[in-house]
Formats: structure tokens, C-alpha cells, sequence
């Protein structure tokens, strides 16, 4: 139960905002018990997600008109929605107001409700925040059917954004809007949208499993369960045989179909705004996500063909793919002597993905296959030893790291975290003794010799910021430093850069 939060301060700042969602965060020995109690079907939950809208004054049916591309999966369902938005985009007359609605953010949590492809305002994000925070607590509830949610009880972090945002989209008349998944499909917060206009699944693979499974079948079945009767489905076409048989049966069972999507050729020969060869596949799913809901909003006479990969494309979406900008997915900065190569990769397939990209980008490079190479880690809730593991694998023997850093999420040097990152849902007990930093120098240093690891100096940090100033000793010569293993390192290290004045984005 979470009981109300009075904030007398008058007026209400951003700050305050920020602290009050912060109380709403869900402690490391709540998710604990959760994980240890084996409940993977918390059929409530979704339920109490359909109650609160009913307390700030909406009933679900009205979000029926923000017209939503609902999007899930496991690796790239970010980057699709970032495709879909900026091609929407595109059709600034017919669309003025475009809504993104994702998940986690990486500086600033205002960067998880977007209009037009923009964070809100803070002085939006406050203004809209307390109007939902001051409803709830004013509401009442249905005591009979909701007997654990109190007049002024709050929902969790994740919840209560996803209501938040939902208001906002509404109050400010956005024209369409794309949510992407929180976790699963199922039972998310997301999933309360009853008509959406288009469901698209990226990759699926395994992740989330004391919620969504362990096997691939249980996580599509998850997955697939933002599929609505009659409103056209679609996913990847690299999707498994395991997943595509489990989507197809959901699909039947909802009364809809699912396709898979080929890889456009067309889409082959232009620059993504968002680098790394997979891309592909997910521009790909996002130009049939956008086509249908302009399609369903009889905004273009006549969807693309999906099954065709030599489809011919309107220019308007060749312009929205080369100018998508999704910040922290194989994103590259440059720094004095300091190249940056940030992609917040935390599965096995993102971070072969993301591994590859790294790869590849330096071996394309001449200049840079001599330069140092620094590798910067951290992961603190999934098995990071695994994932570390993986991305040897995918680079060896290509290249070799002559320094890397394991560091907590923690943002700066003092133990704080930047008041947007703030993070409760990790053991502040692990952190602070530095367990899993530990253990991942541990297992590097019995790496197989053939990995040619041995030779690498290790490094292990209380904060990204102690991990920049150790790699600002490394850099009086050209360094090339690849940032992965979980998105809040690559928001807690842009919020370190974000002072620096030799920072450019390529």
C-alpha cells in the first residue's frame, strides 16, 4: 500500500515533483520478495491500472483517441518506437501533436513523455504532475472492489508515469501517440489501452523471467498480449520459430493477425538516425506500424505492402528514419582526446548487438584500431558476469581493452545520484560494497587465456564519476571508450559529460 505523500510547499517545484515520484519507487526487499514469492501473474495489478484513471477523471475508453501504436519485445522496441515517432512526425499537418510515451529514461525522467519527439517542460511536467498527484488524493475509491487502494493511495513509480502520461497526452490533444511496453505485454501498465491502432513486437528473447517466464514460449505468450481484436499486429522477421508459433496462436486467439515484417531494401541504402546494422530490422517494423496508423487515421489512401521488401517508400518516412534521435543506443560522442561509443545494451542480444557495432565501427576506422581502447560495465541486477561473457565473445579476437572499469550506477563521487536517477530498486548494501564490481573483476580475470584478457588493467568504482576521472588519466593519447551494460550507466555518464565543452555528438 503507499499511503498518500502531503507536500506542503508552496509553489510546487520541478525538484518537488521529482522527490514525490522518487517516494513512489519500489525497494530492493520489496522486488526481493516478489522474485522469491514465484507470483508471475499478478492479475490485480492490471486491474488496479484500469481503477486509476477512474480517480483522476478519465474512464479508459477516452484514450481511445490519442489513436496508440502499442509496441513490445525484448531488444529494440525503444528504437521502434523512436522510428515510428519521428516518421509520424512527418505529417506535421495532419498530425500537429505526436505522442512518445518509453521507458526507462536516461538523464531526465521528463524524457519518458515526449511530444513531437521533444521531453515535456519541466514546468509541464510539474504543472501536470500535482494536477494527477493532487486528484488522487482528493478521489474516491470503490472500497468494495478496491479494498487496498485507500482514498489517496498512490500507484507505484511505473504506474503512476504511465497515468501521467496518459494525461498529459490527453490535455495537450495529441493526435497519436506510441507507448512502448514497460515489461512484458500482458499484464504492463500499458496494456489498459483497450482499441490502439497498430501492435507491433520487436525481437523477443529471454529477460525478466521471475515475471515473464523462462522459457521463450512463456515471454511471447507475455508479449503477446497487447494483441486486440481486429487491430493489425505486426513483428521482425528474425523473430524465432518459438515466438513467431506462440504470436500467431495469441493473435488467433484475440481475433487479429500478426505479420512479419521483411527488411525494406529501400531502407538499406539510406543513413539510420540510429546507428548499428540491427536497426534495420526495427525501421523496418516501425515503417509498417506508422503506415498502418496513418492508414487507420485515413491520413494515406493505402498502406504499404508488407510483404513485399522491395516496397517503394514515401520520402516523408525515409526522412523520419535518417533523422530519428534515440541518445544512448550506439550513440557516439567525441570528447578532446575521448571518443565515447554508449549503447545501454543489458540483454545477451543487445549486447551481441551493441558488441558487434562497437566492433565494427573501430575496425572501419584506421585510425582508431591502434588507439587505446578503455571498456567501461556495469549491470547490477541482472547476471552481468553472462553478459560480459557475451560481448568477449563477440569481440575477440578483434579487438582487445587495455583498461576496463566496473562501476555502480551511483552518478557522483559524494555517493548521490542525479535526483532524476535516483534508484531504490537495487540493494544499497550491494552497492556499497561494491558485490557485483567485485565479482565481474573476479571473473574477468579468469577468463579463458585465449580471450586475451589477462593482460587488461581492471578498475572497480563507487560512481560513473570516479570512473570518468580515472579515464581522464588514461586519455592524454587518443582512447576509444565503449560504455554498455545497462542504460542508467549510459544516463549517469551523459549527466557526468553534460558540463563538458569539448562534448560533440556524431
Amino acid at each position: 500500500m503507499r499511503i498518500s505523500l502531503k507536500l506542503a510547499m508552496q509553489p510546487r517545484t520541478y525538484q518537488d515533483a521529482l522527490a514525490a515520484l522518487n517516494s513512489l519507487q519500489t525497494n530492493y526487499a520489496a522486488i526481493k520478495a516478489v522474485k522469491d514469492s514465484g507470483n508471475k501473474n499478478n492479475q490485480m495489478a492490471l486491474l488496479d491500472m484500469k481503477e486509476w484513471p477512474r480517480r483522476i477523471g478519465y474512464s479508459v475508453s477516452d484514450f481511445n483517441r490519442l489513436n496508440v501504436v502499442h509496441i513490445t519485445g525484448t531488444k529494440g522496441k525503444g528504437s521502434t518506437a523512436a522510428f515510428t515517432s519521428s516518421i509520424l512526425g512527418q505529417y506535421k499537418d495532419q498530425l500537429p501533436k505526436v505522442g512518445l510515451y518509453t521507458s526507462p529514461h536516461l538523464k531526465s525522467v521528463r524524457e519518458r513523455i515526449r511530444i513531437n519527439g521533444s521531453p515535456i517542460s519541466e514546468e509541464l511536467f510539474t504543472k501536470y504532475f500535482f494536477q494527477v498527484w493532487n486528484r488522487l488524493d482528493d478521489s474516491t475509491s470503490t472500497l468494495n472492489e478496491f479494498p487496498h487502494m485507500l482514498p489517496g493511495t498512490k500507484p507505484a513509480y511505473f504506474k503512476f508515469l504511465t497515468l501521467l502520461s496518459f494525461h498529459v497526452f490527453m490535455q495537450e490533444n495529441c493526435n497519436c501517440c506510441i507507448y512502448e511496453v514497460g515489461v512484458g505485454g500482458e499484464l504492463d501498465s500499458t496494456n489498459i489501452i483497450e482499441k490502439p491502432v497498430a501492435c507491433g513486437i520487436s525481437l523477443i528473447g529471454i529477460d525478466h523471467t521471475f515475471i515473464l517466464g523462462n522459457t521463450i514460449e512463456e515471454i511471447s505468450w507475455n508479449k503477446g498480449g497487447i494483441l486486440k481484436p481486429s487491430v493489425p499486429g505486426f513483428t521482425v522477421e528474425n523473430q524465432s520459430p518459438e515466438s513467431i508459433k506462440v504470436l500467431k496462436e495469441r493473435a488467433a486467439e484475440k481475433n487479429t493477425t500478426i505479420d512479419q515484417i521483411p527488411n525494406f531494401n529501400i531502407i538499406k541504402k539510406i543513413k539510420l538516425g540510429i546507428a548499428g546494422d540491427f536497426q534495420l530490422s526495427n525501421a523496418s517494423l516501425a515503417t509498417a506500424l506508422a503506415s498502418q496508423a496513418l492508414n487507420s487515421l485515413k491520413i494515406i489512401d493505402n498502406p504499404i505492402d508488407y510483404k513485399d521488401s522491395n516496397a517503394e517508400l514515401p520520402n516523408k518516412f525515409l526522412i523520419g528514419l535518417e533523422n530519428t534521435n534515440w541518445p544512448g543506443r550506439c550513440q557516439t560522442l567525441l570528447e578532446g582526446n575521448k571518443k565515447w561509443y554508449i549503447d545501454g545494451a543489458h540483454t545477451k542480444d543487445s549486447m551481441v548487438a551493441a558488441s558487434t557495432w562497437f566492433k565494427k565501427t573501430i575496425l572501419n576506422e584506421p585510425i582508431l584500431k591502434d588507439s587505446k581502447k578503455i571498456l567501461l560495465f556495469n549491470q547490477q541486477s541482472r547476471d552481468a558476469n553472462a553478459l560480459i561473457d557475451h560481448l568477449i565473445e563477440t569481440i575477440t579476437p578483434d579487438i582487445h581493452f587495455d583498461d576496463v572499469i566496473f562501476t555502480t550506477n551511483v552518478t557522483w563521487k559524494s555517493g548521490n545520484y542525479s535526483a532524476d536517477l535516483v534508484s531504490l530498486n537495487t540493494s544499497k548494501e550491494s552497492v556499497d560494497k561494491l558485490e557485483v564490481q567485485k565479482s565481474l573483476a573476479k571473473h574477468w580475470k579468469n577468463l579463458s587465456p585465449s580471450t586475451n584478457t589477462n593482460s587488461t588493467n581492471i578498475h572497480v568504482t563507487h560512481s560513473i564519476q570516479d570512473a570518468y576521472e580515472i579515464i581522464e588519466k588514461l586519455s592524454s593519447k587518443p582512447v576509444s571508450i565503449f560504455v554498455t551494460g545497462s542504460l542508467h550507466l549510459a544516463g549517469g555518464l551523459l549527466v557526468v559529460l553534460e558540463d563538458s565543452p569539448n562534448n560533440t555528438q556524431e
